[in-house]
């Protein structure tokens, strides 16, 4: 396994994102457990603020495409795709590629982009149903820490069991109890943040060989407000 940014190409926060213990309240994260309109297109501190397509994957589709050696009859699995943004990149940029998703939300999967909407299937993240090695690539982005930890011990291993070996995810870390504090607070669904160490004992005890890449508040460039 290795630590890489497989997000090359996606925008990165031009502003710093204020947080602290008055803007996103306990309120919100109820609201936002329920993965519906309220969490997708709703208010911003109840999640996404408005979840829209903008083309801003298709850099990371094709970064994506290259550096995992994918071919025009590569088949991709995109765990948590939620309204398929992704995916629909990938396909609109190689045809042939077989692609697949899955997601808990209702709300996403009805609202999903109407050309991949047959390929994005309700499934709970800890019991995929796929054949072991069924996928050239295996793609989770900002799913397995909003499990619990026992959860994430399964999900991982049924990224490794779906896989060839190929793999990237993103995982809610920290290196000071500052982070921690700043990433706390700006989460809505973050369930498992463990340190950065931690996070690499876990992957080894689930015999992960993907890519990996940590969520943090340096990352996402928090700072406390009021």
């Amino acid at each position: 396994m290795r630590e890489f940014n497989a997000l090359m190409g996606y925008p990165e926060p031009k502003e710093p994102r204020v947080v602290g213990p008055n803007i996103r309240t306990i309120h919100n994260r109820i609201i936002a457990a329920y993965r519906g309109k309220e969490y997708y297109d709703g208010e911003r501190n109840n999640g996404y603020g408005g979840f829209k397509y903008d083309g801003r994957w298709k850099a990371v589709a094709k970064n994506m495409f290259k550096e995992y050696g994918l071919t025009e009859n590569s088949k991709i699995l995109q765990i948590g795709c939620e309204k398929g943004f992704l995916l629909y990149d990938f396909k609109q940029e190689y045809p042939t590629l077989r692609i697949e998703g899955t997601e808990i939300s209702d709300y996403a999967v009805d609202n999903a982009m109407p050309e991949i909407k047959k390929q994005i299937r309700k499934t709970e993240f800890t019991n995929l149903p796929f054949k072991d090695k069924e996928f050239d690539l295996v793609l989770a982005i900002g799913v397995v820490y909003t499990l619990n930890l026992a959860d994430a011990i399964k999900c991982l291993k049924e990224i490794q069991r779906v896989s060839n070996g190929r793999s990237f995810i993103t995982l809610a870390a920290y290196r000071t109890e500052e982070e921690l504090r700043l990433f706390r607070y700006w989460t809505v669904l973050g369930t498992t943040i463990l340190h950065e160490d931690d996070w690499v004992e876990v992957l080894k005890h689930v015999g992960y060989t993907g890519d990996y890449k940590f969520q943090t508040a340096r990352s996402l460039k928090l700072v406390e407000g009021k």
